[in-house]
């Protein structure tokens, strides 16, 4: 069993990105600075921990088609080494192994049935997570598959991620919960008919569920799935920000 790699860091590619902070500050929470670089960089934090980022989608991604979206950095003892195994395993290089300076090493790639994600060999060691549900972190990580068991499949043979419960959802099929290190922390399943590709997305926390949608809409995103309640009790909901990408959010307190 290959060691275990988490996820380390979050990413928006946005089209606007004054309006995108202003927007996650207000909903999420987040405290945000720039990042002193020479290509405009926000970070996000929850308190002064240092949770995420935002940034404008490069103009080769723009060539590319991409459009507004969340990404997650899965931490590579050797990013040129995992990027290869990705590649072997019949996922997509999308960006090759480069340097940002004074960060790490990272890469862009894809799963082999399209999800994108990034790997990142960070130059400085990460601090201890802080308490589960902290406001502003990420609470939950799920992946829309081409097909669940084999994208299930990819994804432990890359990371050393375990098979955790499974839940049967009828006609949805079977949401497979994915521990890494022991903890759960997240799920994959074949994607719905209504989503358009393979694609992971990220369950913000917050304080209230009914108050930060509230806040969505204030500043003109969308509620897309109405709060639900989940087993253990959390509620979520799931949103489009005001460019067009999709977050979910989930608390424990309506």
């Amino acid at each position: 069993m290959p060691k275990q790699s988490k996820f380390i860091w979050y990413e928006l590619m946005t089209s606007d990105l004054a309006g995108a902070e202003d927007f996650y500050k207000s909903v999420i929470g987040w405290n945000t600075e720039r990042w002193p670089g020479e290509m405009p960089y926000v970070i996000a934090k929850a308190g002064d921990r240092s949770v995420g980022g935002l940034m404008d989608i490069p103009e080769e991604a723009k060539a590319m088609g991409a459009r507004p979206m969340w990404l997650a950095y899965i931490h590579a003892d050797d990013v040129d080494a995992a990027t290869e195994s990705v590649r072997q395993a019949g996922g997509k290089v999308y960006r090759e192994p480069a340097d940002i300076p004074e960060v790490g090493r990272f890469s862009v790639v894809a799963d082999p049935q399209g999800a994108m994600f990034m790997l990142m060999t960070p130059d400085m060691e990460g601090q201890p997570p802080l308490p589960d549900g902290t406001p502003g972190t990420v609470g939950w990580n799920e992946l829309y598959a081409g097909d669940g068991p084999s994208a299930f499949d990819f994804y432990s043979s890359q990371f050393g991620w375990t098979k955790d419960q499974a839940m049967d959802m009828g006609d949805m099929g079977i949401y497979q919960i994915f521990a890494i290190d022991g903890k759960m922390c997240g799920g994959m399943m074949t994607k719905p008919e209504n989503v358009p590709a393979p694609m992971w997305q990220f369950y913000f926390n917050v304080d209230g569920l009914d108050a930060a949608l509230a806040r969505v809409k204030e500043k003109n995103g969308k509620v897309v799935l109405e709060p639900m309640q989940v087993p253990g009790g959390s509620w979520i909901a799931g949103c489009l920000d005001p460019q067009g990408a999709l977050f979910s959010l989930v608390s424990m307190e309506r």
